[in-house]
C-alpha cells in the first residue's frame, strides 16, 4: 500500500467469485465486458463459476470455455469445475486446468442428491485423491504456469485446489461433518446470516481447513432494500436480516474474502417486459435508459410477488465492491488494511494465485461520485446500488507492468487477459 498525492497504489484485487455466462448466455454478459467491468473495478483477477447455460462438467466444456475467453479476455482469469456427484470420472483431466470445484448442494441429476451425505464424501473424496500433473516447472507469478523448458517432474503434485459450496443452514453442518472425515480444503461462498458464520467460526476454532467469503451486498444490503429494489434485490442467498448485517460486520476477523457474486441478468430479464428483449439481444448497451425506466418509476414502489417469484437470482457486482469498501474505509467502519486482507492477501493464499509486483491499481481515495448505470462497463448495465454516493475512484490499473485501464478506458485488447493454471502443493498454503 502506498499513499501519494491522495492517490492509493494497491496490489491488483482478486475476485474468486464471477459469473460471466459466457460461453450460452452472452446477451447477460461475455468475457470481453466482464473483465472489462472487472479492471474498471480494480480486480486485476477473477475466477469463474461453471454454472453456465450447458454447465462446464465435462473436460471437452472446459476445453471450449477456456479457448472462448483466451480470444476475449482483458485481466487474468481462472475457472472453476462444477458437479453434483456425475462426473467424479471428469475429475482428473480437468484438475490440471482448474483453480477449484464448486458443488452445486441443491441440485439433483437423475437419482443423485447432494442431499445424500453418502455422495458428499465421496465428491470430496474423489477430488482430494486426484493429482495435478504438470511437466512444467512452478508457477512464477500470476498462478500462471511457467512456459520456461523444465525437467519433468518425477512425481505428480498434490493438490490442494479448494473444494466451494453454496450452504445454508443445515446444509453447512452437513459439509463441515464431510470436512471432519476428509479434511480438504472447503470453502463456504457468500455466507450471510449470523447463523451460517457461527457454525463456521465453531468448524475454525476446531482447526478445520475452512475459509468463507461474504458479499457487498449482503454487507451493504438488507431484507428491507427488496421493498425498493424490487425484483432488482432478487439474490441467493436471499438479503438476510439487519441482525444478521451487523454479525457479519463485528466478526469480519473470521472471514477470508470478500467476493462479489457478480451475477449479471439484463434488465428485461429482470423485469419480464419483454418489449425490449430484441435490442438487448442485438445491442445490450443502447437505449439505456429507455431499458431502466423500470428502475426509476419502481424504485420507490414495492414490486409485485409474482414478479419476485419469476425473476433469477443475482446482480452485478465487480464494479461496485471496491468503492463501496473504501466508502467504508472513510466512514471508519474499514481499514485500507482490511481491503488488502480481504480482496488480495487471502484470495492469494486461498485459491493459489501468485501476483506480478507490477499487477497493481491506482485510487483517487478522495474522488466522491455516484454510482450510476450509464457508466457501467458490465453488459446488463444496471446495479442495485445505483444513486449511492460513494468515496474513492480507480484511476489506473496496471497488469504485469502494462496500463491497461486509465480513467474509464480500456487501454488493451481483447486477448491481453492469460488464463490461469492451478499452483498448489501441499505445503504452498499457510492457514489463513
Amino acid at each position: 500500500m502506498l499513499i501519494r498525492n491522495f492517490m492509493l497504489t494497491l496490489p491488483g484485487l482478486i475476485d474468486p467469485h464471477v459469473h460471466l455466462r459466457d460461453p450460452g448466455q452472452t446477451h447477460k454478459e461475455d468475457f470481453y465486458t466482464g473483465t472489462a467491468a472487472a479492471l474498471a473495478g480494480g480486480y486485476t483477477t477473477i475466477i469463474d463459476m461453471p454454472n453456465n447455460k450447458i454447465p462446464i462438467a465435462t473436460f471437452a466444456r472446459l476445453n471450449e470455455k477456456i479457448a472462448i475467453a483466451k480470444k476475449k479476455i482483458v485481466c487474468d482469469v481462472g475457472f472453476y469445475f462444477g458437479s453434483v456427484g456425475d462426473n467424479l470420472e471428469e475429475f482428473k483431466k480437468a484438475k490440471n486446468k482448474v483453480i477449484g470445484i464448486k458443488l452445486y448442494l441443491n441440485e439433483t441429476t437423475g437419482n443423485l442428491k447432494m442431499t445424500d451425505l453418502n455422495l458428499l464424501e465421496k465428491i470430496f473424496t474423489a477430488w482430494s485423491s486426484t493429482k495435478i500433473i504438470s511437466s512444467q516447472s512452478m508457477p512464477l507469478h500470476s498462478g500462471i504456469l511457467s512456459t520456461k523448458k523444465s525437467k519433468p517432474l518425477k512425481k505428480p503434485l498434490k493438490s490442494k485446489l479448494p473444494i466451494l459450496v453454496h450452504a445454508e443452514e443445515k446444509r453447512v453442518e452437513d459439509v463441515i461433518s464431510v470436512v471432519r472425515k476428509i479434511k480438504i480444503h472447503t470453502h463456504f461462498c457468500h455466507v450471510s446470516t449470523a447463523y451460517d458464520l457461527k457454525q463456521i467460526i465453531k468448524a475454525k476454532e476446531d482447526n478445520l481447513p475452512i475459509s468463507c467469503g461474504v458479499t457487498p451486498h449482503h454487507l451493504f444490503l438488507t431484507e428491507k432494500d427488496v421493498e425498493t429494489l424490487g425484483p432488482f434485490g432478487k439474490m441467493k442467498p436471499p438479503l438476510a436480516t439487519k441482525k444478521d448485517q451487523e454479525f457479519l460486520w463485528k466478526n469480519l476477523k473470521y472471514i477470508d474474502v470478500i467476493e462479489s457474486d457478480h451475477a449479471p441478468h439484463t434488465v428485461e430479464e429482470k423485469t419480464h417486459k419483454k418489449d425490449n428483449l430484441t435490442i438487448s439481444q442485438h445491442n445490450p448497451v443502447a437505449n439505456v435508459n429507455e431499458r431502466l425506466n423500470y428502475l426509476s418509476l419502481e424504485k420507490s414502489q414495492t414490486a409485485p410477488d409474482k414478479t419476485i417469484d419469476k425473476t433469477p437470482f443475482g446482480v452485478p457486482g465487480l464494479e461496485t465492491t471496491l468503492p463501496l469498501l473504501l466508502t467504508a474505509v472513510s466512514e471508519k467502519r474499514l481499514k485500507i488494511e482490511d481491503i488488502i486482507r480481504l480482496c488480495y492477501k487471502n484470495p492469494s493464499k486461498i485459491f493459489g494465485i501468485k501476483a506480478d509486483p507490477q499487477t497493481k491499481i491506482e485510487i483517487d481515495i478522495h474522488q466522491s461520485y455516484i454510482i450510476n448505470h450509464k457508466s457501467l462497463f458490465t453488459k446488463c448495465g444496471w446495479s442495485p446500488f445505483d444513486g449511492w454516493r460513494v468515496k474513492g475512484k480507480v484511476k489506473s490499473v496496471f497488469v504485469r507492468g502494462t496500463k491497461v485501464f486509465d480513467n474509464g478506458r480500456i487501454l488493451v485488447k481483447p486477448g491481453f487477459g492469460i488464463i490461469l493454471q492451478p499452483n498448489r502443493q501441499d505445503s504452498d498454503r499457510d492457514r489463513i
